[in-house]
């Protein structure tokens, strides 16, 4: 992967080539190109059509790029080959899922053995996630040390106080805002959460209501302490990425705004007239990425990067420890930063990238951090960088999960 210190996306494909049955289509798979692996794999699956990994592998292509027919197509071929196989049943689920088919998703979930996720999706009646209103357009209050607007209006009530993470999955709301809505917990689960034991709860939602949109019959989670109460303070609830991907949305950092749009051919073209199109792909529910590249001292490449929007941390990148060694990029492990990372305790390192950069937009001599612990390829592709909410203060940037193209451009949305 090293060439004069450079990470070589070619050397990788080259050396990978070489190995036997179905190599060269998980060289590019890992490499994140998706679309060739793709045309790979249904070429294994025509010598070889009882191929369970070629199949899941193209199914699970197709789903990143929210091909959904082409994700059922051999997601269900990897099934019948094998029943018991989790992982394309969780693809399926997820696939379902985006798709607001939430009752085929329950079977799937089951043989995934996500109990919970089986219960809650098996409780909804009627079609969800009906939307009202064309256009929510709402100023924040703050964007650190995590964005906050208010606004929010669950079940009919009074105005909240929410922030947004696209780490996040469903919509999210406080115990006490839980119990004020008169919401009842359909699926619960005790959980690791920091240095406690908490309850998480799902359900169903009958309204959430944020400027000129309502969104009706959604699912719903939170959570309280074991022994009682609010796990955080700091906001009423959180918006994820189930939410976001129903409509055409705009992180407007350097505008302070969050707009969500019905995705229409006419606000479609604003955003492809705003700003060149980068890929969008989104992994394992909430695992968004895209296009882009860093550099280091002893060289630099590009290739599939996590992008996240919310959230707290005052960081511009996350670089794989491998990538941020290979570049030349200095690590100070003199200075460990005890935090949390997907909700348990974990300790990374500052660095220092010379540059990273998203389509037009890029930052230089930035701070950053590495944690060791973190695979390179978490969602089975590699993925070096993370570029994570403070990366896009100068930007705004637009997701648009039905084309799956990424929108970035200087200074406030217009």
């Amino acid at each position: 992967m090293v060439n004069d210190g450079k990470w070589d996306r070619r050397s990788l494909l080259r050396g990978a080539a070489v190995v036997a049955g179905g190599g060269d289509a998980d060289a590019l798979f890992k490499a994140g190109e998706f679309e060739q692996a793709g045309r790979a794999y249904e070429e294994i699956l025509k010598t070889d059509p009882e191929n369970v990994h070629a199949a899941r592998r193209r199914g699970y292509a197709g789903l990143l790029a929210n091909q959904f027919p082409d994700a059922e197509k051999y997601l269900k071929m990897a099934i019948e080959l094998a029943p018991d196989d989790k992982d394309a049943h969780r693809f399926l689920a997820d696939c379902y899922i985006r798709q607001d088919k939430l009752a085929l998703s329950v079977p799937h979930w089951r043989a995934a053995g996500q109990e919970g996720s089986a219960t809650l999706f098996a409780a909804f009646r009627g079609e969800p996630y009906q939307i009202h209103g064309d256009i929510a357009q709402v100023r924040w209050l703050q964007t650190d040390p995590q964005p906050l607007l208010e606004g929010v209006s669950i079940n009919g009530g009074p105005s909240k106080r929410f922030t947004f993470y696209t780490g996040a999955a469903s919509l999210e709301v406080s115990a006490t805002v839980a119990k004020e809505a008169g919401l009842s917990a359909v699926a619960s689960s005790k959980m690791d959460y920091l240095n406690g034991k908490v309850w998480r709860h799902g359900g169903v939602l009958e309204s959430f209501k944020l400027g000129g949109i309502e969104v009706r019959n959604l699912p719903v989670s939170w959570m309280e302490w074991e022994s009682g109460g609010d796990v955080t303070t700091e906001n009423d609830g959180m918006i994820g990425t189930w939410v976001f991907y129903h409509f055409l949305t705009t992180f407007d950092y350097a505008g302070r705004q969050l707009i969500l749009r019905r995705r229409t051919p006419e606000t479609a073209g604003k955003a492809r007239a705003a700003a060149e199109p980068l890929p969008l792909w989104l992994a394992r529910e909430t695992a968004l990425h895209s296009r882009g590249s860093i550099a280091g001292v002893a060289g630099s490449g590009s290739g599939v990067v996590g992008v996240g929007f919310g959230g707290t941390g005052e960081v511009a990148a996350g670089v794989h420890e491998g990538t941020a060694k290979q570049l030349g990029i200095r690590i100070d492990y003199d200075r460990p930063v005890e935090t949390f990372g997907h909700s348990r305790p974990v300790v990374t390192y500052p660095c220092y990238p010379k540059e990273i950069r998203l389509g037009n937009a890029v930052a230089k001599d930035i701070y950053g951090y590495t944690n060791p612990s973190r695979p390179l390829d978490p969602n089975g592709f590699d993925s070096p960088a993370h570029f994570p909410h403070s990366f896009f203060k100068p930007y705004n940037v637009t997701l648009d999960f039905t084309g799956m193209n990424l929108y970035i451009a200087r200074g406030p949305a217009t």
